[in-house]
């Protein structure tokens, strides 16, 4: 089977032959690559296997996953593929590398953690948890998509207080609506932008590392 999607992986050093291990999926923002999203998760790479996933879109100097009509409002075909391709693509990294079915987790910023969201609401308890940095579950994922149970899935939501593109509500909302169907769910803010500040870095780190510990 030929990968639905472009990415670059980092596995642990000293890889143990037979085992398998714990994975983050990491998807970037629209713009961006799969290397900002590694340089965010090298911290991990002796404990996880991580894989950073590119968009199929060109977008600038970068990429995108989706295409958008406006703030909070995707392209819905353009969204539903992206979803697909990453459902593929997961199913795909999942029958080719060591990984450990019972830990799998997504990590994403802007898009990213847009996919994320949505992920979790469509593959449930196929995970074990997600991080999601400034971004929003589409309205029609919330309205119209088959939701799965997230009740054992642990999630990290992240906003910045003064995010010139998402509004802090964004974030808000997100934890309220992952509040109502998963009783491990984290929500803070940050005094920062569009962006992923020092403190916020540290925290999901930390968050990931002793959350896959469980």
């Amino acid at each position: 089977m030929k990968s639905p999607l472009s990415y670059k992986i980092v596995l642990p050093a000293k890889m143990e032959e037979g085992k398998k291990y714990p994975v983050i999926y990491a998807m970037h923002g629209k713009g961006s690559n799969e290397d900002d999203m590694l340089g965010l998760t090298q911290e991990l790479k002796d404990q996880f296997i991580l894989i950073a996933v590119r968009g199929s879109l060109p977008e600038g100097f970068g990429y995108a996953h989706f295409t958008i009509k406006g703030i909070g409002n995707p392209d819905r075909a353009s969204f539903d593929q992206s979803v697909e391709l990453l459902q593929s693509f997961i199913q795909y990294t999942g029958e080719t590398y060591p990984i450990d079915q019972q830990h799998q987790y997504l990590f994403g910023f802007s898009q990213g953690a847009i996919l994320a969201m949505t992920l979790a609401l469509t593959m449930g308890n196929q995970l074990k948890g997600i991080v999601a940095l400034n971004g929003y579950i589409p309205g029609f994922v919330k309205d119209e998509y088959l939701i799965q149970s997230i009740e054992d899935v642990s999630i990290y939501i992240s906003h910045g207080e003064f995010d010139p593109i998402f509004p802090l509500t964004f974030g808000q909302d997100n934890y309220e609506f992952f509040k109502a169907r998963s009783q491990n769910v984290r929500f803070t803010s940050y005094s920062a932008g569009h962006e992923v500040s020092r403190e916020n870095y540290e925290d999901f780190i930390n968050w990931l590392l002793e959350d896959a510990a469980n």
